[in-house]
């Protein structure tokens, strides 16, 4: 059975995530209010963040920075973008 979310970011009911997707108390915010197509819309963004601005995760203050962009992007209704990308024209 899907386990269905109010999510916050699109503002509907929607399919929750399977389990929290992130660690710690963060993790269990997005479980329980961000529904699968909004995570799955961060991850792309994220994907873009990091590859844009080349990114080292394994630098903390990088890793901060992206965990403030997806705060903002999931709870803070901020539309989050990679400085310089330019969406494929269609």
């Amino acid at each position: 059975m899907v386990r269905m979310v109010q999510c916050v970011k699109l503002k509907k009911e929607a399919p929750g995530l399977d389990y929290p997707p992130y660690p710690g108390e963060i993790g269990v915010q997005i479980y329980k209010n961000i529904s699968r197509e909004a995570w799955q819309n961060w991850t792309s963004i994220q994907t873009r963040i990091v590859n844009e601005n080349r990114l080292n995760l394994a630098d903390a203050r990088a890793r901060k920075y992206v965990k403030q962009q997806m705060e903002s992007y999931l709870f803070e209704d901020r539309d989050v973008e990679a400085q310089g990308y330019v969406p494929p024209s269609a």
